[in-house]
């Protein structure tokens, strides 16, 4: 097992502090409020910036990750910038899509004791992801539905999500893609255990509270 995969077990939730969804003026603060809220992982993800603004934006919420028992703090697609802040603090590490550099190589660049994720769409991928239970932490299974998040991504369904629960794989791993105050039942329902949330908190003004009803409603027994 990768070295940090059984820190993530106790998880629920992963916030993402996505640009599309944040303004840059206002980063720092919905970063504060992911921190807040509980999450267990917080994920800085700038599709549309260069590597520059990537690590500049990192460096601006860095403070938040610095302090006793602030969640991990997970870079998006750029193993350069990931490996800049896992080497600074340990809490720290990458995420990786299945056209992304390969998972072994990313391990090699940031590092052990540092979190690799890598998402994954289907039953075959996931079942590879689990292969690489040595190498990554986790993965993520989705999107469970269509979203603005992912466009043009088709939406995987429960049917997925179902799959991969009755696997049963070792490796923690997380329901993503359109999950809000109206889904999160039925992704709770389909077996999954964590569930990651973009546009459904990071709208609102209370993103704190947000994410606090959202996973209330996940782990409801009324849900």
């Amino acid at each position: 097992m990768a070295e940090l995969s059984d820190s993530l077990r106790d998880a629920v939730f992963y916030g993402i502090l996505d640009t599309g969804y944040v303004a840059e003026s206002d980063m720092a603060n919905k970063c504060r409020m992911l921190v807040e809220s509980g999450a267990k992982l917080i994920q800085l993800r700038a599709k549309n910036e260069t590597v520059e603004r990537l690590r500049e934006m990192a460096f601006e919420i860095l403070p938040f990750f610095r302090k006793k028992g602030a969640p991990y703090f997970i870079i998006n697609d750029s193993p350069q910038v990931a490996a800049e802040i896992c080497s600074i603090i340990p809490n720290a590490g990458l995420h990786i899509g299945q056209d992304d550099i390969p998972p072994r190589q990313a391990r090699e660049i940031i590092g052990k004791r540092r979190v690799l994720g890598l998402s994954t769409h289907s039953e075959e991928q996931a079942k590879s992801a689990e292969e690489l239970r040595d190498v990554i932490d986790y993965f993520a299974v989705g999107p469970v539905y269509a979203t603005n998040t992912k466009p043009g991504r088709p939406a995987v369904g429960l049917g997925l999500v179902r799959a991969v629960a009755q696997s049963n794989p070792t490796l923690p791993w997380f329901a993503i893609g359109g999950i809000n105050l109206k889904t999160a039942g039925e992704v709770r329902r389909a077996g999954a255990k964590r569930i990651v949330a973009v546009s459904d908190v990071l709208l609102p003004p209370d993103t704190r509270g947000a994410v606090i009803k959202l996973v209330d409603k996940f782990l409801s027994k009324d849900r």
